[in-house]
């Protein structure tokens, strides 16, 4: 019997891929059948061993010293090695693993009792200054980002949100999946309502595939009107108007009131959202008809090819293609021309069901 690779060394080495980290195994097949054949013998030879498993003797000393290293043979020369007791190696092995698991349970209790201690403190005093208000508005991305993790790390049901404007750039979505998959595995609810236009985008597509499989729901639709995150149907983060490139403030929104009718609001696109996920023809048919539909809506009320692009999360480009096949479909040789033939549509009653869809190969491009 031959044998392809190396036996392993004592010393555990991890690999992480995906987000995954997994154990090399201690030792490889031919180190197991080298110990087993020296377990019947009572003794490891190399020269018996080598002529057993057909191996050559150079292999199968590094086979020895592998076993000696995690202490599974007695020291000394291939010339007699004696088998030892596995559950002594496990019992090395495991004990410094569980001291250090040990150690960091207790600095992790630490920390809870502390910053615990602190947070009460912090309340008490948020509250007879006033701070505890049903809206707060914030100006600074970073306090932003931290009351969202303290809602989220408070989270125990729902996490509903409306992400507009197409495809998410890769640094965002990683940082969002491994956030996402933590609240899964607490058992919450976690629902995403994303624009038609994301679905052009292979890390957008990758991301929700991963979070899909974990148990999240994620919808599209051709129009969503804002940005909107609400965990438990308590806490809603509304995002400030943003001016020019630096990431916008947002408003922290308790008032059980305003949270209500944001989450009604959540409830209403998400009914008429497409599943992320489906593959069905008439999934995807009614996807490119409600865009198309959309984009000629917008033009009917006059909107320039850079607001109906921002309106669909789209590139501009890709929306004066969009815009170039539709009044090419419409025989249609200006804008104005175009907008008095969608008007006479919807006045016949023919909007939804006007000239024929986009070409296939353009529906939609790419976001980014």
């Amino acid at each position: 019997m031959s044998y392809d690779g190396a036996a392993t060394s004592g010393k555990r080495r991890t690999s992480s891929e995906g987000g995954r980290v997994e154990s090399q195994p201690l030792l490889d097949e031919l180190a197991v059948d080298a110990y087993r054949s020296a377990l019947r013998t009572g003794v490891f030879i190399d020269e018996e061993i080598a002529a057993e498993l057909g191996e050559d003797r150079a292999r199968i000393a590094e086979v020895r010293e592998a076993l000696q290293d995690l202490r599974l043979l007695s020291p000394g020369s291939g010339g007699a090695a004696v088998p030892l007791d596995p559950e002594v190696v496990e019992v090395e092995l495991i004990a410094p693993l569980e001291m250090s698991v040990a150690r960091q349970r207790r600095q992790i209790a630490g920390i809870h009792r502390q910053l615990n201690t602190l947070s009460t403190l912090y309340r008490s005093v948020e509250r007879h200054h006033g701070a505890d208000v049903s809206i707060r508005v914030l100006d600074n991305a970073a306090e932003v980002r931290r009351e969202i993790d303290l809602a989220r790390h408070r989270c125990v049901k729902e996490r509903m949100s409306l992400q507009p404007g197409g495809g998410r750039s890769a640094p965002l979505l990683q940082q969002d999946l491994v956030q996402t998959q933590e609240l899964l595995r607490r058992g919450v609810r976690v629902r995403t309502l994303y624009q038609h236009t994301a679905r052009s985008s292979l890390t957008t597509r990758s991301y929700v595939a991963q979070i899909c499989e974990a148990g999240a729901e994620v919808r599209t639709s051709a129009e969503l009107s804002e940005r909107l995150i609400v965990y438990d149907r308590h806490t809603a983060f509304v995002p400030k108007e943003r001016k020019g490139s630096a990431p916008p403030g947002a408003a922290v929104v308790t008032d059980p009131t305003l949270v209500a009718y944001l989450c009604r609001s959540f409830e209403t696109a998400w009914q008429v959202g497409r599943p992320f996920t489906s593959t069905e023809p008439a999934d995807q048919q009614q996807v490119s008809a409600e865009l198309r539909s959309s984009i000629l809506r917008l033009m009917a009320m006059g909107l320039k090819d850079e607001v109906i692009a921002r309106r669909l999360g789209m590139a501009a480009r890709t929306c004066r293609r969009y815009i170039s096949a539709l009044m090419t479909e419409l025989g249609a040789t200006s804008r104005f021309q175009a907008g008095v033939l969608i008007g006479r549509q919807a006045v016949e009653g023919g909007t939804d069901g006007g000239p024929g869809g986009v070409p296939a190969d353009e529906e939609i491009a790419v976001h980014k």
